[in-house]
């Protein structure tokens, strides 16, 4: 009945939110998406819910399912620690989530689903929602439906074009330690499989293009090891995960990349709508310092090897001292030994490890930055702290990779350098500082109007025209 009435006249609607993991534990780009989402639906007269897991390994809640608010969102936790994954194919499709996720929205009773990760909930949500016959809509915010780690790096550190057809190109980058970084998304979650050790023995022969099942067969012993049961699990996953993205209504993704990536890999049956992220705060100008005050490059985000936090830190200690700093904000509890390699390299340079800070405080903390740097190895994808930084008038440099240089207005609101070049780096570095003054007047034709309101207003046309039919 409910639906009958969508093509006449607009109706609140319950929308049920699925993301991989939430707040308040959790607080990077993919989950403050969905907070926002899930605020503005609510302002705007709708009944959003947020259904998120918790990463198996992590502090184990009372109950498969628990229940709570935050900031006025009804959130639901399903506890992965209570529903273990024990292999690759597991990871993206769990059977035992399947009724799982039935009873819930059976419980709920949404209108619609918007899923924002697949992570956790796996393919199984997919198909629960096909068997109920609930419509879905899916926000890509990495390369999750094709790519085994997620961020298209293949495992010589160089950029991906997505799996090959014999899928050598994976195993590899699972011999390398994908397999690893995949399962290992919560904080202390660490499986080392015997299938993933063999698999780096016969990494060499990987690389040198033999089938993979060609070896299961002839090597004594490995036909019905864990071995098999990994390389199967690689081999299958984009054809597997391509069927089950065939189920959504439409999908959204926030760049011209993303929406290329995954048309070129077979996984956008369903229109594809490119709605950029929006983002909150106070949009007033930016104060420019002094001419005597020390240009501030800025770093904020994970302290972690794929956002090129050390080659920053490396290329920074090259420049001359005296007339710049270095800040970084990011949780130095991520990775210890990372972050304590950085600051043993920057001892009695002025570079400053600043910690983290509220969500709130971002214009704040932009405001004490000159030119944000944001020099990821990897592709990215519209990240969100380089729409606060363009937002605050705050001119950025980034690495010259698709999911950064959409947003680059060459030499108006930034600069780019070569990925993973320290020495294009400090180049672009040591062009800032011999020309201060113009180069903090890059704040004036900085800019990015786009809100989060304004972003949830494109979505739910979207919702609209899908239960309208």
């Amino acid at each position: 009945m409910r639906q009958n009435h969508y093509s006449i006249v607009k109706l609140k609607m319950k929308i049920a939110l699925y993301v991989h993991c939430f707040f308040p534990t959790h607080y990077h780009g993919t989950e403050a998406y969905t907070l926002a989402l899930a605020k503005n639906l609510q302002a705007m007269g709708h009944e959003p819910v947020v259904v998120s897991c918790n990463f198996q390994d992590n502090k184990k809640t009372d109950g498969l399912i628990t229940q709570y608010d935050y900031q006025g969102i009804p959130v639901y936790c399903i506890d992965k620690n209570y529903i273990r994954h024990t292999s690759l194919k597991e990871l993206y499709y769990q059977p035992q989530m399947l009724e799982v996720h039935k009873n819930l929205l059976q419980e709920l009773q949404p209108d619609i689903v918007h899923v924002t990760h697949l992570i956790n909930h796996t393919a199984a949500l997919l198909d629960a929602l096909d068997e109920l016959a609930i419509p879905a809509i899916a926000t890509f915010t990495d390369f999750f439906g094709f790519c085994l780690n997620g961020k298209l790096e293949a495992a010589d550190g160089s950029l991906c074009a997505g799996p090959n057809p014999q899928r050598t190109n994976c195993f590899a980058c699972a011999a390398k330690g994908g397999v690893r970084r995949v399962i290992s998304r919560g904080k202390r979650q660490t499986i080392s499989t015997l299938g993933e050790l063999a698999l780096c023995r016969i990494a060499p022969l990987i690389k040198l293009g033999c089938s993979c099942y060609n070896l299961i067969y002839r090597l004594p012993g490995l036909r019905s090891s864990r071995l098999s049961l990994l390389l199967s699990g690689i081999k299958e996953r984009p054809e597997f995960l391509a069927k089950r993205y065939g189920l959504y209504r439409a999908v959204i993704a926030p760049t011209r990349f993303l929406c290329s990536a995954y048309e070129k890999n077979g996984l956008t049956k369903a229109p594809i709508h490119q709605i950029n992220f929006g983002v909150d705060l106070d949009r007033k100008p930016k104060p420019i310092p002094p001419s005597s005050t020390p240009i501030r490059f800025g770093f904020i985000g994970q302290l972690a090897p794929h956002k090129g936090t050390a080659l920053l830190v490396e290329a920074f200690c090259r420049l001359p001292t005296g007339n710049c700093e270095l800040h970084i904000y990011g949780a130095e509890d991520q990775s210890p030994e990372y972050t304590q390699a950085m600051k043993t390299r920057c001892t009695n340079f002025a570079v400053f490890f600043r910690g983290t800070f509220p969500s709130g405080q971002m214009r704040q903390v932009l405001d004490e930055v000159d030119i944000l740097v944001i020099p990821s190895t990897w592709y990215e994808n519209s990240p969100l702290v380089l729409l606060h930084a363009l937002a605050s008038h705050t001119p950025v440099i980034v690495s010259d990779v698709e999911g950064l240089t959409e947003f680059l207005d060459q030499g108006k609101n930034g600069l780019d350098f070569e990925r993973g070049s320290i020495d294009d780096l400090e180049r672009v570095m040591r062009k800032i500082l011999a020309n201060p003054d113009s180069s903090r007047q890059l704040s004036l034709t900085t800019n990015y109007v786009k809100t989060t309101k304004s972003m949830t207003e494109e979505v739910v046309k979207i919702y609209d025209a899908i239960l309208a039919k």
